[in-house]
């Protein structure tokens, strides 16, 4: 069975066909998000500290990790950015990070200072950036994920995604990285520019786990760009990816909605024993009424905690 062991300094977490979906949030990322660039930029990370204790509260596995606040000089201004946010998140909570970056020198000073066994995010299947992340992911030992697109970008055909995905694990396999240490992404289309979009990414994932034998990611609510009423379609998705196979998501836990699917998948899947899960996060459930948000019970903290040590991708949402 496949198993991606990703760990902070004092938690450790399994992404894997038998295990419970991975949701890891995407909130502490920059990219569409003025405020908090500027912020950052500033030396400000007040939203970034609300950002990680929302995340984990709200039932995140992982949080995501991203300081690309600005295109100019990114490799001289990111990388110590990227650490000075890293290790404000791992003062806060304990749940595994995933180092977030198109920089190759941040990954790699977040990797020096990353507790625990980090998620790196990501690997493409461009030779540049095979050549420049794999050696460091067998450096660090620690798994990374294999995004779908090459230096001809981003194909519409799932054919050739598939064969980008694959390319990657093999030359992973050449650095001595096996394949449960590859999560691959095999990219969201958004539905409302492809109408095939989810079948492409239902039969992809089939065909990742059966045939690559990897654990699966993507950034969540890509599928829903541009549609009104985002959540809907992103809590609909959620259950029908799980179903394909898909391991992991990178998305925003502060979405009850969202979250609610996540909690019913992992039900229908049985990978909450007894709905264990489920009966204590909503067995105090009370319907909302019109206009309001609906009630449930508080879900145990489970080690969260302010000052413990070390607990898309694309825009947050």
């Amino acid at each position: 069975m496949t198993r991606t062991v990703v760990a902070s300094a004092t938690r450790e977490i399994i992404i894997g066909f038998d295990q419970p979906f991975c949701v890891i949030g995407e909130r502490i990322n920059p990219t569409g998000r003025k405020k908090l660039a500027a912020e950052m930029i500033a030396g400000n990370f007040d939203t970034v500290e609300a950002d990680a204790l929302a995340q984990v509260a709200a039932g995140a596995t992982m949080l995501d990790v991203n300081a690309g606040v600005t295109a100019v000089n990114p490799n001289e201004t990111e990388p110590p950015l990227l650490v000075k946010t890293l290790e404000i998140v791992q003062g806060l909570v304990d749940v595994p990070l995933s180092i977030d970056s198109s920089v190759t020198a941040a990954i790699e000073a977040g990797l020096k200072v990353a507790k625990g066994r980090p998620l790196v995010n990501s690997v493409t299947g461009e030779e540049e950036k095979l050549e420049a992340i794999l050696p460091l992911c067998k450096k660090y030992d620690v798994p990374v994920v294999a995004i779908s697109n090459d230096e001809t970008g981003i194909s519409e055909d799932p054919d050739v995604r598939f064969a980008v995905a694959k390319k990657i694990v093999e030359r992973a396999a050449d650095y001595g990285i096996p394949a449960h240490d590859i999560v691959v992404d095999p990219l969201v289309m958004p539905i409302g520019a492809m109408g095939t979009a989810g079948r492409q990414v239902f039969a992809l994932l089939r065909r990742l786990r059966e045939e690559l034998k990897v654990n699966t990611t993507c950034g969540l609510s890509n599928i829903s760009f541009g549609l009104p009423h985002r959540h809907g379609i992103n809590a609909a998705f959620i259950p029908m990816v799980v179903a394909s196979g898909m391991t992991s998501a990178i998305m925003n836990p502060c979405r009850p909605q969202e979250m609610e699917a996540v909690r019913a998948a992992n039900v229908l899947a049985g990978h909450d024993p007894n709905c264990g899960e489920w009966i204590m996060k909503y067995r105090d459930y009370t319907p909302a009424a019109a206009g309001a948000p609906a009630t449930a019970s508080a879900a145990p903290a489970g080690g969260r905690r302010r000052g413990g040590r070390e607990g898309r991708r694309g825009a947050a949402v």
